[in-house]
């Protein structure tokens, strides 16, 4: 049976964070440094900071740049499309690093979490349908793992569909966070599902992905057992 867990919140910068570690100031750390980082990057790469297509990197890019680049790169979108996939893995190892047995970061609803008992991961496309009341059941030897999702119906992130969810999971959190952009904006009609499932799945290093759109559910890849919530 999953656990009760105990999480707390972090804002930064606009960004919503739950944690649940032990060393949650190794984390929200982790947060402030990389942050700073991407930013003194984007000051002097501002094109990086808006670009729908993959960007080539300055030379001395800081690992995080780096990082959300190369995640861009494989899936065919800007790189701030796996800014918050990035910035959740960094934080949870640094937690681990810190010596944290077990930690979830979930930065606006891109995920990266490594745990020593089992977890429920809800899922939400914002309206009353079948994928609300369904979760991803984890557990321990299923981490660590990255589970990111977008939309074209709610959240700040531009999307350029009509997805009303997109989930990729992943080994790598900027390159799970990077394809769920990319599967929303895919998406503009149930029709579009099949076709977006089957490209997000060939990327490499895409383990899952699951897609809805209206009354369709669409899955491909090795994901987690879906499992019904109230």
């Amino acid at each position: 049976m999953p656990v009760k867990r105990s999480y707390r919140t972090f804002i930064h910068k606009g960004a919503s964070y739950r944690i649940c570690c032990d060393a949650f100031d190794a984390v929200t750390a982790e947060i402030v440094h990389r942050r700073r980082m991407l930013e003194d990057y984007i000051a002097l790469h501002p094109e990086f900071g808006r670009s729908f297509e993959p960007m080539n990197l300055l030379d001395n890019a800081p690992p995080i740049a780096q990082h959300m680049a190369h995640a861009a790169r494989l899936v065919g979108v800007g790189p701030m499309a796996a800014v918050a996939g990035a910035m959740a893995q960094c934080a949870a190892e640094a937690g681990l690093e810190a010596g944290a047995k077990e930690v979830i970061v979930d930065n606006g609803g891109d995920i990266y979490l490594n745990t020593t008992k089992s977890v429920i991961i809800g899922l939400n496309s914002g309206g009353a349908g079948l994928a609300d009341r369904l979760a991803f059941s984890l557990g321990p030897d299923d981490t660590p793992l990255a589970i990111c999702s977008s939309s074209g119906r709610m959240g700040h992130s531009t999307s350029l569909g009509q997805c009303d969810l997109a989930t990729v999971v992943s080994k790598d959190a900027a390159l799970a966070d990077a394809a769920a952009t990319r599967a929303a904006n895919l998406v503009k009609t149930a029709s579009d599902v099949d076709a977006a499932l089957e490209q997000i799945a060939a990327i490499e290093g895409i383990d899952g992905v699951m897609i809805v759109k209206d009354a369709r559910v669409g899955l491909a890849g090795q994901l987690p057992p879906l499992v019904k919530i109230q």
